[in-house]
């Protein structure tokens, strides 16, 4: 269940993991004839290991590896070997894999620290102040916790003055608008790095004395405080919403693997059917390792059987039942995905061909439960994370759920459905007189939607659309 709701993205290197730690479990080259090998393994399972637990081994003409050989290993090494024979890391393009490194946010402020040349107990100080700002850019402790910080944690003892000062310091760094503790702050400290044009001054203004009227959009009483006409107030307002809210945030989206989407599956229409293929990365081939298997093998082989051999007979057992777990689990797991989805693009199948949103059919975890007999709880796993790729573009799994609601004809119809609709009248209203709720109520009522202001809204700002009032536009 675990494996089930990693997503493609992680998958790889959860697999990588196992494999470093189980030194029993390898990559299958292509064409080696991993599948037979690995069901022939089954079979003679109960033979090798005995239906008791206890190790039985047959006499076996073809081991190459010697028992002893490898409890030598173990003398030399201080633990078990994990070179190319044992570890199967014969793959040189896997030993040679290069590892992209990043420069972090806050790595990024510490390097421009450096070029301050603070004595040591400022450096500190200077350190600790940056490692109070979060990702945003913004400063998450005071100036006297951060005082009482040091103290505590480091028996640095400073003054708030003294932090007040080099946070002004830091202020200065790039990118503008960081190490502050309010919007308000961010968006002055970004104002003053530009060049002081009358129209930055009023942009400094209207930030500075009238921040609540700007948010709150009252532009005709900030327009008639700044005595400015139209076509200047617009060019101030131009400034303002090219600003960054969020200027750490900009600068960590770079490093950040989630920003790349790997699907999970494809849906290609092909001649008016929907074809299913799994991505690759969900499917790698893994075997157990041979070397490991001979030395099972060859255990019964030599006179000389004490206990410390044994041991290692067990250890080797261990490992070579955890990769044949492994296997299964990921194997359970192709299956599981492929599965579920297909009861998705079963019960989908006109949008995955058109790729219309609003034919997009009422669908819960039960119902993919029912069609595809797995528990409620795994079908939510297989949804959570994962995603799609389709011609008309590539879509989380959790998308294609939504409740139902009714029409004025008694027809039940996708939620996803009004929402779709609702964005579509949104998009096409004139800026500078939006639409209330009620209104939208009554539009989505006119097309047969029976449906009610307070679910307006909570479509609305589902779908992260701000009130009428905050959508109006110079």
């Amino acid at each position: 269940m675990k494996l089930l709701q990693i997503p493609t993205a992680n998958l790889e290197e959860r697999i990588k993991e196992e494999i470093e730690e189980n030194p029993a479990l390898e990559y299958a080259d292509e064409g080696d004839g991993t599948q037979d090998e690995y069901e022939a393994d089954k079979q003679t399972e109960e033979t090798e290991f005995g239906e008791d637990g206890e190790v039985e081994l047959s006499n076996d003409s073809a081991e190459k590896i010697d028992l002893d050989d490898f409890l030598k290993r173990e003398d030399d090494d201080g633990g078990y070997d994990y070179s190319d024979d044992y570890y199967g890391g014969g793959d040189s393009d896997r030993q040679s894999t290069p590892v992209r490194v990043e420069t972090n946010f806050h790595d990024h402020l510490l390097d421009q620290l450096g070029m301050l040349e603070l004595e040591e107990q400022r450096h500190k100080i200077a350190e600790q102040i940056i490692g109070s700002i979060d990702d945003d850019g913004y400063l998450r402790r005071e100036p006297t916790s951060i005082v009482d910080d040091l103290a505590f944690g480091q028996g640095i003892y400073t003054s708030v003055d003294e932090v007040n000062e080099l946070i002004e310091h830091i202020q200065q760094f790039d990118p503008p608008g960081i190490c502050v503790w309010t919007l308000q702050e961010c968006l002055l400290l970004q104002l003053k790095r530009l060049p002081q044009a009358q129209p930055v001054k009023n942009a400094i203004d209207v930030i500075d004395k009238y921040f609540n009227e700007f948010i709150k959009k009252h532009y005709d009483k900030i327009q008639r405080h700044l005595g400015i006409n139209d076509e200047k107030f617009k060019e101030v307002i131009n400034i303002i919403v090219k600003l960054n809210p969020k200027p750490g945030a900009a600068f960590a989206v770079l490093n950040k693997a989630e920003s790349y989407i790997i699907p999970d599956f494809f849906v290609f229409n092909n001649n008016g059917k929907a074809e299913l293929t799994l991505n690759s990365k969900n499917a790698p081939e893994l075997k157990m390792s041979q070397g490991y298997r001979d030395m099972m093998r060859a255990y019964d082989r030599g006179e000389k059987k004490d206990k410390r051999q044994k041991e290692a007979v067990m250890f080797i057992k261990q490992k070579l039942d955890a990769a044949k777990w492994f296997i299964d689990a990921i194997k359970q797991r192709q299956h599981t995905l492929l599965h579920t989805m297909q009861a998705i693009l079963d019960f989908q199948k006109e949008f995955f061909l058109t790729g219309d949103e609003t034919a997009l059919r009422p669908m819960i975890l039960k119902d993919i439960a029912q069609m595809t007999g797995l528990d409620v709880s795994t079908v939510s796993r297989v949804a959570n994370s994962k995603f799609v790729q389709t011609e008309y573009g590539t879509y989380k799994l959790k998308y294609f759920f939504s409740e139902a609601l009714q029409t004025d004809s008694g027809e039940e119809v996708s939620t996803r459905e009004v929402k779709t609709i609702l964005n579509e009248i949104i998009g096409g209203e004139n800026k500078r007189k939006p639409f209330s709720d009620e209104r939208l109520t009554e539009m989505l009522q006119e097309k047969g939607y029976n449906i009610a202001r307070r679910t307006v809204a909570k479509y609305r700002e589902q779908l992260n659309v701000p009130v009428a009032r905050l959508r109006k536009e110079l």
